[in-house]
C-alpha cells in the first residue's frame, strides 16, 4: 500500500517546511553569493573559547554535565542569565527562567501550552517565516497585524484584539525579522497595556537585540509588564554560536511557566547541561561585552556596504535602514515579481528570500529580505551590484 499524504495529521498536511532551508540547498553552488540566511558571520564565532570554557566546566563539574538533568535549567545559567536580561531592562529574577533549545523552542512551548486548534495568534506582518511555520503546525489562525515604520500600529492592533479575541500577539520589538524595524518605546508601553487590559499573551522575541549599530537600547515591553502577560524571548544563538542551540525565556507568570515545562519534558527532557555550563561561564567570565563590541562593529560596516549597494537597484526601490540586526528589506517597483526575480539571480549567483514568504497570506510579491552578516564587505558590493543588474534587467 502506498503512504499517501491523508496518512499525516491534519495539521501537518499543508505544512511545507521552511523556504530558507529550501533555499540553503541552492547555496552549494560555487561562487554562490548568499544574502538568504540569517546566520551570524564565522568570525563571530570563537571555537576557542568555546572548547576552553568546556574543559573548564567539565573539570568544574564532573559527571554531573553528563548525566540527566532538571527540565527547569542548570541552576547556575538561570542565575547569570537573568543578571544578562536584567542589563537588558528585562524584569527577571532566576526563578522566572527555563533554558530552552533556542529561541525558536521557547515559542513552540509557549504554542504548546497556550493554542488549541482555531485559536488566534496576532502577528506583525510580515513577520519570522518559522514562526509562521511553528504557529501552523498548532493549527492556530494567523491573524495580521498592520505595522509602519515604528512597527505594530497599536490602534489597528486593539481593533483586531476586540474582533478576534485572540490568545497570544507574537511581536519581535527589536530589529525586526524581516524588516529590521524597531518598535518604538511608546508603542512597546502601549501593547504591554493591551495585554493586560484583554488578557493576551505576548511572546516577546527578541533575539537581535544586542546587534546595535546605531541609536539607542529601548527597554522590552517586558519591563512594562505587571501581571506576567508577556513573554520573554532570548537566544545565545546570535550572540555566541547558533549550534549551541541554547536560548533563555523569562516567565513572570508561574502557571505559565510549569505548563512550558511539563511541555519541554516530553520535547527533549532538559537542554544539554554542558552547553549550559558553557554559555554560564562565557556570561560570568565577562566575554560579552567585549565580544559584542567587537562583533557589531563589524557588522555595522557590513550593514553599510550593503545600505550603498541599492545604488544599483532599479529606481523606485525602497529599502529600511535598520538600526542594529542582521537583515535589511527592500520593496521592488510595483509590478516586479520577487519570486522570478530570485530565480534568475539564483542563475546570476546570488541569492536572497522572496519577501512573500514572510507574510502569512502571501502576497506582497515585489518585496525581498537581504541579509549581510554571512558575506565580507567586497562580497556584499560584488552581490549587491550582480543582484541590481539583475533587477534592473527585469524591469526593463
Amino acid at each position: 500500500m502506498e503512504f499517501t499524504q491523508d496518512k499525516f495529521a491534519r495539521h501537518m498536511q499543508g505544512i511545507n517546511g521552511s523556504a530558507i532551508r529550501e533555499i540553503f540547498k541552492l547555496l552549494a553552488r560555487p561562487g554562490m553569493i548568499s544574502f538568504a540566511g540569517g546566520n551570524p558571520s564565522n568570525t563571530a564565532l570563537e571555537p576557542d573559547v568555546v572548547s576552553r570554557l568546556a574543559q573548564e566546566a567539565l573539570a568544574k563539574h564532573g559527571t554531573a554535565l553528563l548525566q540527566y538533568g532538571g527540565t527547569d535549567g542548570f541552576g547556575p545559567l538561570k542565575e547569570s542569565a537573568a543578571e544578562f536580561l536584567r542589563g537588558d531592562g528585562v524584569n527577571c529574577e532566576a526563578v522566572d527562567i527555563l533554558p530552552v533549545q533556542g529561541g525558536s523552542q521557547a515559542f513552540d512551548l509557549l504554542l504548546k501550552a497556550l493554542i488549541d486548534p482555531g485559536d488566534v495568534v496576532l502577528c506583525e506582518s510580515p513577520t519570522f517565516l518559522g514562526a509562521i511555520q511553528a504557529m501552523r503546525e498548532y493549527n492556530a489562525r494567523l491573524v495580521d497585524m498592520p505595522m509602519d515604520g515604528e512597527g505594530v500600529i497599536v490602534e489597528a492592533a486593539e481593533e483586531l484584539i476586540r474582533k478576534h479575541h485572540p490568545k497570544m500577539m507574537y511581536v519581535i520589538p527589536t530589529f525586526q525579522n524581516p524588516t529590521g524595524i524597531t518598535l518604538s518605546l511608546e508603542r512597546r508601553r502601549a501593547l504591554a497595556a493591551l495585554a493586560a487590559k484583554y488578557g493576551v499573551v505576548i511572546a516577546e522575541d527578541d533575539p537581535y537585540r544586542d546587534l546595535r549599530y546605531s541609536g539607542e537600547p529601548l527597554p522590552p515591553i517586558q519591563s512594562f509588564d505587571e501581571e506576567g502577560w508577556v513573554v520573554y524571548m532570548s537566544s545565545f544563538s546570535k550572540y555566541i554560536a547558533p549550534g549551541l542551540r541554547l536560548g533563555a525565556a523569562a516567565v513572570k507568570n508561574p502557571m505559565l511557566l510549569r505548563k512550558m515545562v511539563i511541555g519541554k519534558q516530553s520535547a527533549d527532557v532538559h537542554s544539554p547541561l554542558l552547553n549550559q555550563a558553557v554559555v554560564d561561564a562565557y556570561l560570568r567570565q565577562g566575554l560579552m561585552p567585549g565580544h559584542l563590541k567587537r562583533i557589531c562593529g563589524d557588522y555595522r560596516r557590513q550593514l553599510d556596504a550593503m545600505l550603498a549597494g541599492f545604488r544599483y537597484f532599479p529606481d523606485g526601490t525602497t529599502h529600511t535602514v535598520p538600526q542594529g540586526g542582521l537583515f535589511v528589506w527592500a520593496e521592488l517597483p510595483e509590478g516586479m515579481d520577487g519570486l522570478a526575480a530570485f530565480h534568475a539571480a539564483v542563475e546570476a549567483g546570488v541569492a536572497f528570500v522572496p519577501g512573500t514568504h514572510f507574510y502569512p497570506d502571501g502576497g506582497h510579491e515585489n518585496t525581498l529580505r537581504l541579509n549581510f552578516s554571512m558575506c565580507d564587505i567586497p562580497t556584499i558590493e560584488a552581490g549587491m551590484e550582480k543582484l541590481g543588474r539583475v533587477l534592473t534587467e527585469m524591469k526593463k
